[in-house]
C-alpha cells in the first residue's frame, strides 16, 4: 500500500505525540533516557500533600512525609521529644542553648544542642526568618502564637506553619494539648506514639486519683512558680495540676487569674490564709531563700515553717509546663500529704519512670543536682545550685 507525503506527515506527528504522552506521565525522580545517544529529559517530582487543621482552625496543607521540622516557641520542642521525634528536629531556639538545664527533654537529648540556631527563643519573641529559611524544614511547628503571626512566618518563609496548644493544664489530661499531640503525631507519622503518650498520662492521672479520692485535704500552698521567668514565695497557680489532681484544698484555687491561671498574691494574704503545707516550685527556690534573709520574721510567722511542713518539688514551669515532672510532682506531694497511701510508692523511681517514658532517659538526678530535688526545705540554711532565669 502506497501512502501520500500528507499521510505519512500525519502519522508521524501522531507517533510522536503519542510517545510524549508516554514520557509526561512518569513520576520518577532520575533523569530518564530515551535515545542511544544518552540524552536525558529532567522529570519533576510529584509531591503529596495532607491538609490539616491547627489549634488555631487554620487550614495548613503539609508534604505527606515529614522529616524535617523546627518547633518554636515556649514548649514546642517538648512536643516534638514526646513523640520521639528529636531526629527529625533540624534547628532550635537559641533559649534552649542558654539554659539547657531544668527541662528533662534537653537533659535526655543533649545532641538536640548541636543543631543550628533558627531564633533567639524565649516568650513573645519571633524565629529568624532567614535562619528557618536556612535549616530548609518542611513544618514550623509553633506555640503561643496569635493567627496573624502564623501567617507572617508561613508567608515569608514559604514554610507551612502548625500552630500548637497546651490548652489550660488544669490537669494533665487537657483535651486541647492531646489534640495537639495527635496532630503532631499525624504530621510525622508518630500516630501510634501520640496515643501511647495520651494512654500514659491518663493512667498516672486516673491513679492519682483513685489514690486520694475521698480524703480529706490539709490546706495547702504551692509558691516560686515560674511565669516568664522566676519568681518568688507570692508566685502561684490558681489550678496548679497537681494539687487539682490530688483533690486538695488550694488555698489560691478561688482567686482570680488573667494569666492561664498564674497569679502573684500579697504576703498579708499568705499570712491571712496560713496554710498547713507549702510546696516551693525550686525553680524560684533562690529567690526565696535571698528574700527569707531580707524577711525572716515573714516566713517564720506562716504556720506551715513553724511546723516544719515546707517541701520542695521540681521546676513545674519552664519555658511552658513540664508536664512529665508535674507529675512527678503529684507523686511526691501526695507521699507528704498521705505517706499511708503512698506506702509503696518511691516518687523518685516513680520520677524516673516518667521520665523514662516521655523523654527517653531517667534524669530525676541531674534535676536534683540543679535544683535540690524532693525534699523538706530548712529556709534559715537552705542553699541552691541553679535558679530559673528571671528575664529570660
Amino acid at each position: 500500500m502506497r501512502f501520500s507525503r500528507k499521510a505519512l506527515a500525519v502519522l508521524l506527528i501522531f507517533l510522536a505525540v503519542s510517545m510524549a504522552g508516554c514520557i509526561g506521565s512518569s513520576t520518577g525522580t532520575s533523569p530518564t533516557k530515551t535515545s542511544a545517544s544518552s540524552s536525558t529529559t529532567q522529570v519533576k517530582t510529584v509531591q503529596k500533600y495532607i491538609t490539616v487543621t491547627d489549634l488555631l482552625g487554620r487550614t495548613v496543607k503539609v508534604p505527606a512525609n515529614v522529616t524535617r521540622v523546627v518547633a518554636v516557641g515556649p514548649g514546642a520542642l517538648r512536643i516534638l521529644v514526646y513523640l520521639n521525634a528529636t531526629k527529625d528536629v533540624v534547628g532550635i531556639e537559641e533559649f534552649e542553648k542558654r539554659y539547657p538545664f531544668g527541662r528533662p527533654y534537653i537533659l535526655a537529648h543533649p545532641e538536640l544542642l548541636k543543631l543550628p540556631v533558627i531564633g533567639p527563643g524565649g516568650p513573645g519573641k519571633l524565629p529568624d526568618m532567614e535562619a528557618l529559611i536556612k535549616v530548609h524544614p518542611q513544618v514550623i511547628f509553633m506555640v503561643f502564637v496569635s493567627r496573624q503571626t502564623a501567617d507572617e512566618v508561613q508567608e515569608k518563609t514559604g514554610i507551612p506553619v502548625v500552630v500548637l496548644s497546651y490548652g489550660t493544664l488544669k490537669n494533665f489530661t487537657d483535651p486541647v494539648f492531646f489534640k495537639s499531640l495527635l496532630l503532631a503525631g499525624k504530621i510525622l507519622g508518630k500516630e501510634k506514639r501520640a496515643e501511647e503518650v495520651i494512654k500514659f498520662i491518663e493512667e498516672q492521672q486516673s491513679y492519682l486519683e483513685n489514690l486520694t479520692k475521698g480524703l480529706k485535704s490539709p490546706t495547702v500552698y504551692v509558691g516560686g512558680i515560674g511565669f516568664k521567668g522566676a519568681h518568688g514565695i507570692t508566685s502561684t497557680f490558681t489550678d496548679y495540676a497537681p494539687f487539682t489532681v490530688l483533690g486538695l484544698d488550694n488555698i489560691a484555687a478561688n482567686l482570680t487569674s488573667t494569666n492561664y491561671g498564674w497569679v502573684q498574691v500579697d504576703k498579708e494574704w499568705l499570712l491571712k490564709e496560713n496554710p498547713d503545707y507549702i510546696f516551693i516550685d525550686e525553680g524560684g527556690l533562690k529567690i526565696i531563700l535571698d528574700d527569707y534573709k531580707s524577711d525572716p520574721s515573714f516566713y517564720n510567722s506562716l504556720k506551715a515553717v513553724k511546723e516544719g511542713h515546707v517541701y520542695g518539688v521540681l521546676p513545674y514551669n519552664f519555658y511552658n509546663t513540664n508536664i512529665g515532672i508535674a507529675i512527678a510532682d503529684a507523686y511526691y506531694i501526695g507521699k507528704v500529704l498521705y505517706p499511708e497511701h503512698f506506702k509503696g510508692i518511691d516518687p523518685i523511681k516513680k520520677a524516673n519512670e516518667i521520665f523514662t517514658f516521655l523523654v527517653g532517659k531517667p534524669v530525676y538526678n541531674e534535676l536534683a543536682k540543679e535544683f535540690g530535688g524532693f525534699g523538706k526545705i530548712n529556709l534559715a540554711n537552705g542553699n541552691v545550685t541553679y535558679g530559673l532565669p528571671t528575664n529570660p
